[in-house]
């Protein structure tokens, strides 16, 4: 394999963790010099010999000039966001380093998802009714508009936090109370995020739900997998679990899709770059639920690998960014597949037991248990971080499927509850 040098890859995100890791260890096996960015305020630990740029991904513009400021002799030749929160601030850097980039304001559209629904109901795609509210507006002037069964969210936040279905005014009071609960809190209020004094009503729209991973090269859009979403996903919280590649869409369904994904990007102005879209398919053809110029989260990308060497999504999207060549090969013929384990309560996680048998079940690839020792984890809808990951490759979806599902069941979940305490900061207490 060819080495590459000289080149320079700046990583933003979050957190420097493992998703961040997985993309520096490919763009160093390339011989790319990596640079991080990141809007973590406390001091980080260092364990890929770089200190990261310290930025506020809340305020774009001025982190994106912070970047040019700061590496205005020595450019990178690509940046990569990794997270929502970042793809607003790579765009603008981009923009300000001449690297091709979506346009800025296409990026920041996609980050609040009522402008992203007011933008493809515009253009006609096929999206859920929806209107928006401030939550200091009074419910009763509210309830009226409201169609039930429908979907309360939050403008920005990811993961499905804070989504919840109601299906009756009672539902629908509970769980706006319980969001407006959530984006109160010090968890949440210290992110600095846009609009969190307003909610999203959707319309609920029933079928199959799917995710496509794609990459969009001058303004089109190639497919790296479609990914069946198995469970049903029906609420009234949405975390997600499972993730099957290939989909068992039929042709003709997947060939809508595929056709209705590509409309969804033009219609957003998205023309470069990794992209992650969630929809659902039902009798009526597809329904976008959100799309992100970013790629997947977390460590899902592991169910997916390239050619025959099996390269990495991560190493796909290094080479496709630096223009390295090698970035156009296909997914491995095997079924693939992760589950992300969900949280079933929230409390201190006290560990796991049954990973052994877990790794005896054929067709599982590996088991990563993410959740820290110690550590309070939330359960969904006010959680948005899952405990580990488990992959899995057969010759079939439903193999591998089968095997996901028999994995999750041999392990055992300890959780002990949280005493209240009170916030340094507001003075709260919380548990």
């Amino acid at each position: 394999m060819n080495h590459y040098t000289k080149k320079r890859l700046l990583i933003l995100a979050s957190k420097l963790g493992y998703q961040t890791r997985g993309f520096a260890e490919a763009a160093e096996k390339l011989g790319i010099e990596v640079l991080f960015g990141t809007d973590r305020c406390h001091q980080l630990e260092n364990p890929w010999g770089d200190e990261a740029l310290a930025l506020h991904f809340e305020r774009p513009r001025e982190a994106a000039e912070e970047i040019a400021r700061v590496l205005r002799g020595s450019p990178p030749d690509a940046i990569l966001a990794l997270g929502d929160r970042a793809t607003p601030t790579a765009a603008y850097a981009a923009q300000a380093f001449g690297i091709p980039v979506n346009s800025p304001a296409a990026v920041e559209a996609c980050r609040n998802k009522l402008r992203q629904r007011q933008i493809l109901s515009a253009a006609g795609v096929a999206v859920p009714e929806f209107f928006s509210f401030s939550t200091a507006h009074e419910l009763s002037q509210v309830l009226p508009r409201v169609k039930f069964p429908c979907v309360v969210k939050p403008l920005t936040l990811a993961a499905s936090q804070g989504v919840v279905r109601a299906n009756n005014p009672q539902e629908f009071e509970q769980a706006v109370e319980r969001i407006r609960t959530l984006l109160t809190s010090p968890e949440i209020q210290i992110l600095c995020e846009p609009v969190l004094d307003h909610l999203l009503v959707e319309e609920y729209i029933p079928g199959r739900e799917v995710a496509i991973e794609g990459l969009l090269v001058g303004g089109r859009l190639r497919v790296l997998a479609i990914f069946d979403k198995p469970d049903p996903l029906e609420g009234p919280y949405f975390e997600e679990t499972i993730y099957v590649t290939p989909s068992r869409l039929p042709t003709e369904a997947r060939s809508a899709l595929i056709d209705f994904a590509a409309r969804t990007m033009r219609a957003l102005g998205l023309t470069t770059g990794p992209l992650h879209a969630e929809f659902r398919v039902n009798e009526e053809g597809p329904w976008v639920l959100e799309a992100a110029p970013r790629p997947i989260g977390g460590l899902c990308s592991r169910a997916l690998r390239f050619g025959a060497e099996r390269i990495s999504l991560e190493e796909l999207l290094v080479r496709h960014v630096l223009r390295l060549g090698g970035s156009d090969l296909e997914r491995e013929e095997s079924a693939s597949g992760v589950m992300m384990i969900p949280v079933p309560r929230s409390g201190i996680f006290d560990g796991v037991e049954g990973i052994e048998e877990a790794e005896k079940i054929t067709g599982v690839d590996e088991i990563r248990i993410t959740g820290r020792l110690r550590d309070y984890v939330a359960a969904w809808p006010e959680g948005a971080s899952y405990l580990g990951f488990i992959f899995a490759r057969a010759k079939s979806p439903e193999e591998v499927e089968n095997a996901l599902r028999a994995a999750h069941a041999k392990l055992q979940f300890k959780f002990s509850p949280r005493l209240p305490v009170e916030h340094p900061v507001t003075g709260r207490m919380g548990s």
